[in-house]
């Protein structure tokens, strides 16, 4: 049977339907906001997964080319791996609703998000949301939802859901707010430089909306809902746990209190190892169970001493920032570099300049279209002491770099004040915490350090939170250890104005406005505290870039003149870089753009260029090459692809029977246009010039 709910979200007509497609995965939903169409599926296995202690949801969002009326590129004309955009979209699905689940719940769970119809205008990532957490609250899986999700943008002051894709371009937010009736449970966004006020305001604007999408959620529960699946929990011996915590608890208290990292985490791994071992010959095959139990007193012992002691793992006190040191121009030929190291956080960014022709080409459902500036963001193993396969950029590499990237993305000069392509790399060398604001941090620098004239330094910090009742405490500059065992991971960048881009993840029910709207305010001492060590080190763009950075130039010439410039089949501009070596753009719009390391090659080129579209004009003086001779005159070339007649009686200022007793091919000659035919033909004089000079 069909169910379908409908309603105005914003003047435009959201629908929620089951029970037409894909009848067999246990939960369906279709969402449609004008003509954008997603189907979520929802599926989970009959059975829990032994021996895990984590919840095994996978999230997969697919967009189909036939939803914007295209064929995929490449050979095999059909929708390979994942994009970035794809990715990304996954985690705003992925992220709102994993801590909805039960805790003790171990049954692996696929979530599947498939773009059908895309009209161009609205995005279908929130779309995504909605189905997926209708699609797991009307199935048999365990689920504390729903949950609403909006996009927020903000025109001229005034806040609007779901802005389509030209809105956001003159909106200065970009805000993706997912939460539940009574908070909100993820952040993900950037913005132009705003105040912390507000950003709580669009936060409490997006959640108004987010309820709405819930209601009819709910209504669709009430008519088709399935009951839940009965949680298979296997109850520990409890005679095995009382002996963990005798034999754990006053050690557990010693490892929390060792504030280096490594240390702690090889104490804890010891620890573990030794109970498994004493344990072992009365509890066998319960090494899972005693690592979990372990991790359970280790995370309330933390909680408990930040909670009551204000104290934490690295003995830092709520609000304190770790130790910052930065440093530019480390490598001599890259064309900016720095490195930025918090704590035992460190990130090296470089940046790359580049041309025109180095731009990526992004083809995605709303169109295509080039990108001039990217942030590539890499997590080795070996930042954190593992040992594991090199691949290529996985979920978390892509997530990270593209919250990099839109905190820089606004201080970036547009292209008619730099026109370079602009890439960021930030490989990180060693990682507790925050990487991807550190990775902002050390590529604000790096660009700073190439020269690059971005409007403000930018810095990022991650928020935590350890709440137990009405209790909580928030903390600035989190450890990878206070993210793992706490509530919320909440970064914010931006520069001393305001912010740029934000991204909050949970790991309870929700989070209410009033304590965000506090970590927000402690946010902003801790971004002031690290761009104050920035600027100390570097405080404004080095006035001339790198020896090894292209030089560039670009002017206009009238489009009728390109196809004299690229000349057949391309022969004269590549004659003009063969013999300049240099790169050359030019624009259907008639922008010319020249890049070289060596400036005098670049305006050589450009010299060139212009030769090509300079018209001759009578009277003018002209240095040409012979190109051809006849037993009538000689054709000379004043100006590249364009050729005059000098005929015998104007090459000397005497009579010659032969040209070639005064000229050869390959000759330079001064010449003087004497004339200008209606074709465009011109006859030139060197005799005059002879006759001048004689004079």
């Amino acid at each position: 049977m069909i169910h379908k709910k409908e309603m105005i979200l914003s003047g435009k007509r959201l629908s929620i339907e089951t029970g037409k497609l894909a009848k067999q995965a246990h939960g369906t939903a279709v969402v449609q906001y004008e003509d954008t169409v997603v189907l979520a599926t929802a599926v989970a296995s009959k059975k829990p997964l032994e021996d895990v202690d984590f919840f095994p949801l996978s999230v997969e969002y697919r967009e189909k080319a036939y939803a914007a009326g295209k064929i995929p590129g490449g050979y095999f004309k059909r929708e390979g791996r994942p994009g970035d955009n794809e990715i990304l979209s996954a985690r705003i699905i992925d992220r709102p609703i994993r801590p909805l689940f039960p805790e003790n719940f171990r049954n692996e769970v696929q979530i599947i998000v498939m773009v059908l119809s895309a009209d161009r205008e609205n995005d279908p990532d929130v779309l995504g949301a909605i189905a997926a957490s209708t699609a797991l609250s009307i199935s048999d899986i365990p689920f504390m939802g729903p949950i609403g999700a909006v996009r927020v943008g903000r025109i001229h002051g005034e806040f609007i859901i779901n802005p389509i894709y030209d809105e956001l371009e003159n909106s200065d937010m970009d805000l993706v707010i997912a939460g539940t009736e009574d908070s909100i449970v993820m952040v993900e966004g950037e913005s132009l430089e705003i105040a912390e006020d507000d950003m709580i305001a669009a936060l409490e604007f997006g959640h108004k909306h987010i309820k709405e999408t819930i209601a009819i959620q709910k209504e669709l529960m009430t008519e088709c809902g399935k009951p839940k699946m009965e949680i298979i929990v296997t109850e520990p011996d409890e005679n095995l746990i009382s002996q963990v915590h005798q034999m754990a608890e006053s050690r557990l208290q010693e490892i929390i209190a060792i504030q280096d990292k490594s240390e702690r985490s090889t104490a804890l791994s010891q620890l573990i190892e030794e109970l498994q071992h004493s344990l072992e010959e009365h509890f066998p095959e319960s090494a899972s169970v005693i690592k979990e139990e372990i991790e359970k007193i280790q995370k309330k012992l933390v909680r408990d001493t930040i909670l009551e002691e204000n104290k934490r793992l690295d003995g830092r006190n709520p609000n304190e920032i770790r130790p910052i040191t930065c440093e530019v121009g480390l490598l001599p030929r890259t064309h900016g570099s720095a490195l930025f190291t918090r704590g035992q956080t460190q990130a090296l960014a470089v940046t790359t300049l580049g041309t025109k022709m180095d731009e990526q080409k992004m083809d995605e459902l709303e169109g295509e279209f080039y990108k001039s500036y990217m942030l590539h963001y890499n997590f080795p193993p070996f930042s954190v002491g593992e040992v594991r396969p090199i691949r290529g950029p996985g979920r978390r590499e892509i997530g990270h770099g593209n919250l990099a990237e839109r905190a820089i993305k606004n201080v970036i000069p547009s292209d008619t004040i730099f026109p370079y392509t602009i890439r960021i790399v930030s490989d990180i060398l060693e990682s507790n915490g925050s990487s991807s604001m550190a990775t902002v941090c050390a590529g604000s620098l790096s660009l700073m350090d190439a020269g690059v004239p971005i409007k403000e330094a930018v810095a990022g910090i991650a928020m935590g939170l350890v709440k137990e009742g009405d209790r909580y405490v928030i903390l600035s500059d989190i450890l990878g250890d206070e993210d793992h065992l706490g509530d919320m991971d909440f970064k914010v960048a931006g520069t001393e104005k305001g912010i740029n881009a934000f991204q909050m993840d949970i790991k309870t029910k929700g989070i209410s406005l009033d304590i965000l709207q506090e970590a927000l305010a402690q946010a902003k001492q801790g971004r002031l505290h690290i761009l104050t060590a920035m600027n100390q080190t570097i405080e404004k763009p080095r006035e001339e870039l790198s020896s090894y950075a292209p030089r560039i130039m670009t002017f206009k010439v009238d489009p009728e003149f390109i196809g004299m410039i690229i000349g057949p089949g391309g022969k004269t501009i590549r004659d003009i870089i063969d013999k300049t070596e240099v790169a050359i753009d030019i624009s259907d719009e008639g922008v010319v753009t020249i890049a070289s390391v060596d400036p005098e090659n670049g305006r050589h080129a450009k010299e060139m260029v212009e030769d090509i579209i300079r018209q001759p004009e009578v009277g003018m003086v002209y240095t040409g090459k012979v190109k051809k001779i006849t037993n009538y005159g000689a054709f000379v070339e004043i100006l590249p692809g364009k050729e005059g007649l000098l005929h015998i009686s104007q090459i000397e200022n005497r009579r010659i029977d032969r040209v070639e007793d005064v000229l050869k091919i390959g000759d330079e000659v001064q010449v003087k246009i004497l004339k200008i035919d209606e074709q465009g033909k011109f006859d030139l004089s060197r005799k005059v010039l002879l006759d001048r000079d004689f004079n």
